[in-house]
Order: structure tokens, then sequence, then C-alpha cells
């Protein structure tokens, strides 16, 4: 058994200057910049968040701008052929997680737990 959920909500920004994007996006949800993350400097940034809610992350690509979504889970490759059942392919293993992407062509992204242990309501899968 393992267990599952919806954690991030990732902006995928095509641009040479994250610090530009990381200040509209901030200011449009009403979030601040995490002051521990430089956006001139680093890949990602993100937004600060509350523990009840998804955490925010601005991503500097290479391929055209978009949105795309983590879930977290206490077992990437039981949580990788679940997904793989229900149609979903893999696309690229980076690291520790796995870039999928659903049937309907949408990417997301299989991660590791991101703010420590899973909670007691997460999904659970046998």
């Amino acid at each position: 058994m393992h267990r599952s959920r919806l954690c991030a909500l990732v902006i995928d920004c095509n641009t040479d200057n994250l610090s530009a994007g990381a200040s509209f996006w901030s200011h449009a949800l009403g979030k601040k910049l995490d002051p521990s993350d430089d956006p001139a400097n680093n890949k990602y940034v993100s937004l600060k968040t509350r523990e009840d809610e998804m955490i925010i992350l601005l991503q500097r690509v290479d391929h055209p701008s978009r949105v795309h979504l983590d879930m977290e889970t206490d077992d990437v490759e039981a949580e990788v052929a679940r997904l793989e059942k229900l149609g979903a392919k893999k696309l690229e293993k980076i690291k520790t997680w796995w870039v999928m992407e659903a049937p309907t062509g949408h990417r997301f992204c299989v991660v590791r737990p991101q703010r420590g242990e899973l909670p007691a309501s997460a999904n659970q899968w046998e």
C-alpha cells in the first residue's frame, strides 16, 4: 500500500528573467517570494504558502511556458505504476522523480513528499 496527493502547482517559465515572472506571480496571487530563493540565480523560486495550501513554484524551463502539477507520494515507483495503469505515460526520470503525461496530454510530475511525511488525509492505494 502507498499514499499520494496533489501537492504543487508549478509555473514553467521559458524566460531569461525569472525575477520578472516571480514578481508578477507573487503580486497576482498575493504571495510573498520565499526569501531564501534568488530568482536571478536559481532555476526554481517558491512563493510562500501556508501548510494547508498547495506549494506554488516557478521553474525556469527550455520548453514553452505552461503550468503543471506535482503529485507527492511515499512510493514513487508504485504511484507511477498506478498512473500508468490509468493511461499515463512515463516521459523522463529526473533525479528522484518522474515527468509523466496524462492521456489528455497534460504533463505532471510524481515526486517524493515535499513537506515531510504525508498526512493521514492523503489518498491510500492498494
